[in-house]
């Protein structure tokens, strides 16, 4: 599994955490060259292995930013076993280009059948995560209406929920609009 390219909120509050960082957005990304190579070769990864780290950060004025930097890339459990590189931007940059919440991910699986490697792959590529994680959220509970229509009760996990249950048609509207 894959994370990114996409804002991490708790390494971004970390870094905003520092004397002298005016504001800062941290980006995991994974790293291209192991998610090609993953199809060629079976790997136990760690996370610091699979992904890098991208900072961009707005300094007070008169700050020692090399010291801002070393502090970002030695920060124990969140920097300190990543490649991380970080940028300093101006305010109005970090405006324009940093406001966003997206987030995105890969799931790559590869298997043998008889004949040969087999690969499937589900990407998600998120503008904004919190929209997206809201819009989930309605469809679980539309989901939990339609136990409650058919009088099933008790607990249901995401895999025990028939897929049709999260979106609002019924089947013959489902198939005509999705197949």
């Amino acid at each position: 599994t894959f994370w990114g390219k996409g804002v991490s909120q708790g390494h971004s509050d970390a870094v905003r955490r520092i004397a002298g960082v005016k504001n800062a957005v941290q980006y995991t990304l994974p790293k291209q060259e192991i998610i090609e190579d993953i199809y060629n070769v079976e790997r136990d990864l760690k996370s610091y292995e699979a992904h890098s780290r991208e900072v961009f950060v707005v300094a007070e004025e008169g700050v020692d930013k090399e010291a801002i930097r070393r502090e970002i890339v030695t920060m124990k459990n969140y920097f300190d076993e990543y490649e991380t590189t970080v940028h300093f931007i101006s305010q109005e940059e970090f405006e324009r280009e940093h406001t966003g919440m997206p987030h995105g991910g890969h799931v790559i699986r590869v298997g043998e059948t008889p004949n040969g490697k087999e690969v499937y792959k589900f990407t998600l590529e998120l503008d904004s995560n919190p929209d997206f994680t809201a819009s989930v959220n309605v469809a679980c509970i539309r989901a939990c209406q339609k136990f409650f229509e058919n009088n099933s009760f008790g607990a249901h996990t995401v895999l025990d929920t028939p897929p049709i249950y999260y979106i609002d048609f019924n089947s013959r509207n489902a198939i005509e609009k999705y197949l």
